[in-house]
């Protein structure tokens, strides 16, 4: 166990490269519950957060979600959430745990007359049930799985209304349980059982880092923060830029027009040696330093270390670059993402 946004969260349960190749191969599942659960209703809620997420909420339908940024008004990111568009009256976010609060405010600071806005982070759990046999667990424990991807559906378990998304945080096709805590409990025991005879387990949060690392999808706080933007950090497909507005536009628009000076980049090893956040990256001569590792493990499908890194963008792919990894320079290959070929979808 250990802390993870103030939560005592489980970091392996069977150790991580288990967990990491259950859900690679079979099934793993996450109990993700300590993310947020914001509901924003009333006359016009699209309306109302498209006039302040970067993603436009217009380009997907009703029963669909879609990743979206919040960002302060000089482009940095405040969090970077899945926005669940029920109706143009309904709408269910999730946030990072550690930014709730945050998203909750700034909306908050700018709600109209008519938008309510509900933290249900005291009513709601998640469990994120990932891999290629999910599917199969779910529908022997009577859920609906036939949806497409970034969809999401009510449904009915024991008694209880839950939601069912095709959502996830792995690569792997994948869903996401959104349940009242009273049954979460009954629901994380079925799926032991279940998955437990097709050599699936439950997974902590090392098995979460290193699976998102292999996606190159980033963390808060570590790839993306208030100091990073969404351009540098590649997100810019999240960005809505013909809306008329919305929260950093300016200041986004402005770097778009003069161009970056520093971009994530993911970065392969070329020998021993596993990154870690905050180690420095020079040119291959070790002369000139270039950014730092924002993100970095072992992958277990690779059986290589593997990195996201903020550096000057005048880095390209196909170059070589060196990490000083306590103390010793290893060779590490900027190389295009994902490190592992995504089944998402």
């Amino acid at each position: 166990m250990g802390d993870f946004g103030g939560w005592d969260m489980p970091i392996e349960f069977s150790g991580t490269i288990a967990e990491h190749t259950a859900v690679r191969s079979t099934v793993g599942f996450f109990d993700v519950s300590h993310m947020g659960k914001i509901r924003v209703s009333g006359t016009d809620a699209v309306a109302f957060l498209n006039a302040h997420l970067t993603n436009d909420l217009e380009r997907i339908r009703d029963g669909h979600a879609q990743y979206s940024m919040l960002c302060n008004e000089s482009g940095g990111v405040i969090d970077d959430l899945i926005v669940y568009r029920w109706s143009l009256e309904h709408v269910f976010i999730i946030p990072n745990a550690s930014n709730a609060h945050r998203v909750v405010a700034a909306l908050s600071t700018h709600r109209p007359e008519g938008i309510q806005i509900e933290d249900l982070h005291n009513e709601l759990g998640i469990i994120a049930v990932q891999g290629p046999l999910s599917g199969q667990i779910l529908a022997d424990m009577g859920l609906p799985t036939d949806l497409d991807y970034m969809a999401m559906v009510d449904a009915r378990y024991r008694g209880h209304d839950i939601v069912v998304c095709r959502t996830g945080y792995t690569g792997e096709k994948g869903f996401e349980i959104v349940a009242p805590h009273a049954i979460l409990p009954e629901i994380w025991d079925e799926l032991c059982d279940r998955s437990a005879a097709v050599s699936g387990m439950p997974a902590g949060l090392g098995a979460r880092d290193t699976l998102r690392t292999e996606m190159g999808y980033p963390l808060h706080g570590q790839d993306i923060s208030a100091d990073i933007t969404p351009g540098e950090a590649g997100l810019s497909w999240a960005v809505g830029w013909n809306k008329p507005d919305f929260a950093g536009k300016a200041a986004l628009v402005e770097q778009r027009e003069q161009g970056i000076d520093r971009r994530l980049v993911a970065l392969l090893a070329h020998e021993r040696g596993i990154p870690r956040p905050h180690l420095a990256v020079l040119d291959a001569e070790g002369n000139q330093p270039l950014g730092e590792v924002t993100s970095g493990t072992f992958s277990p499908t690779l059986k290589q270390g593997i990195a996201l890194a903020l550096v000057d963008s005048r880095v390209v792919e196909g170059q070589e670059v060196l990490v000083d990894i306590r103390g010793r320079s290893s060779k590490f290959k900027v190389v295009a993402l994902p490190f592992v070929a995504s089944s998402a979808r």
